[in-house]
């Protein structure tokens, strides 16, 4: 009996144990996860266009024959800078050096045959005058002497046809500039046949051309801008050629040319609807040469207080890009927003943002739209002043 006893005070107690338990075992909510949120960056902002360009020579041009002979000299390396004048190739040039001589020779027979027409026909008008020798003799004084004029401009006609042609024996750099691979060999005739024989190209590349093109809507975003500063046209396109242009090759970091805008087109381009537009640059190092693609960017204007968030902070869904917000209430807020271009690791927020609101920068996984969270203020990052 008194194992029974103790069996069911130990039964009761473990009872009372398990109550007691039970009185204190209430759920605690988790507190609300961390995030790290940040004031939109606040600051000026240099407005660029961006386009992609090819590079294309100041100046190109197709040497070729323009007279009919033998090649007789080469007188350059391939692919060496040439001076503006210097002979590159000459053409067989005594048959023509000989014809220049006849027709000198021609001139100056020429130019006697004149000088006694006019003695003579001077002689007969000082008869004609004393009413010694007749009309007719007169009158065919001065016919041999009109003769010998015309024949004398058809000599000196024929002694510059003769020297250009002789010229053209000695093929010429137009202006300093890269002499390609000569295209016909020492002994070789050409210029002969209907199409002009091609002997090499000469290429300037200091300045060069950068040809790109800005679109519509760009365009007009331009001329908006110039309206608004009540330019006029004239002094809108005297400005426009002020323009300070910056190109970087794909494997160059950033736009390390600068060129200034030379050309802007007169019309759209109907079929692509763009502005085709051109810069020129210096490039006495050759960095650029011609057919090179590059990437153009041309300021357009300046912004005093632009919004940026780091890039990392910014989703997409369906709906597009968009923020997480914490509002007053520590409560997650998903903002729709519009982007601009980045500035070094920010972007440029156009619509969506205040200054004032909180975005999430770091933890988005833990930053749930509607529910709380427990914000950890960071300091806005800053950057350069300028937009990529």
């Amino acid at each position: 009996m008194r194992a029974i006893g103790e069996s069911r005070l130990t039964a009761v107690a473990a009872l009372l144990l398990l109550a007691a338990c039970g009185d204190g075992n209430q759920y605690v909510a988790p507190p609300p996860p961390k995030v790290a949120v940040a004031p939109p960056t606040r600051q000026p902002i240099t407005r660029y266009l961006e386009a992609t360009g090819s590079a294309a020579p100041f100046n190109s041009v197709d040497l070729v024959a323009r007279v009919q002979g033998f090649l007789q000299e080469i007188n350059y390396q391939d692919g060496t800078q040439a001076k503006r004048g210097a002979v590159l190739f000459t053409i067989e040039p005594e048959p023509y050096q000989l014809k220049l001589q006849q027709a000198q020779a021609a001139e100056a027979g020429a130019k006697a045959t004149l000088t006694q027409a006019e003695a003579e026909y001077q002689r007969q008008a000082d008869l004609a005058s004393k009413q010694i020798a007749s009309k007719s003799n007169l009158d065919q004084a001065l016919a041999t002497r009109d003769s010998a004029q015309a024949n004398l401009l058809q000599a000196q006609v024929n002694t510059k046809l003769a020297k250009i042609n002789y010229d053209y024996t000695h093929v010429t750099a137009p202006f300093d500039g890269l002499v390609t691979a000569h295209l016909a060999s020492i002994g070789e005739l050409v210029g002969g046949g209907t199409t002009a024989t091609q002997l090499a190209t000469i290429v300037q590349l200091d300045p060069i051309y950068v040809n790109f093109a800005v679109n519509e809507q760009d365009v007009q975003r331009l001329r908006a801008e110039q309206a608004r500063r009540g330019l006029s046209i004239a002094d809108a396109r005297q400005e426009l050629y002020k323009v300070t242009v910056e190109v970087g090759l794909q494997t160059e970091t950033g736009y390390p040319h600068q060129g200034t805008l030379d050309y802007a087109a007169p019309s759209v381009n109907a079929s692509t609807g763009t502005h085709d537009v051109r810069g020129l640059f210096k490039n006495p190092d050759r960095a650029l040469l011609p057919g090179n693609f590059v990437r153009v960017r041309i300021p357009v204007g300046q912004q005093q207080d632009a919004l940026l968030v780091p890039e990392a902070a910014l989703g997409s869904d369906l709906g597009g890009r968009y923020l997480l917000v914490v509002n007053a209430d520590n409560v997650v807020e998903q903002h729709t927003v519009e982007t601009g271009p980045t500035v070094g690791s920010l972007r440029v927020i156009e619509s969506g943002l205040k200054p004032d609101d909180r975005v999430v920068v770091t933890g988005m996984l833990r930053a749930i739209p509607g529910q709380k969270v427990d914000p950890q203020v960071q300091a806005a990052e800053r950057t350069g002043a300028g937009v990529k």
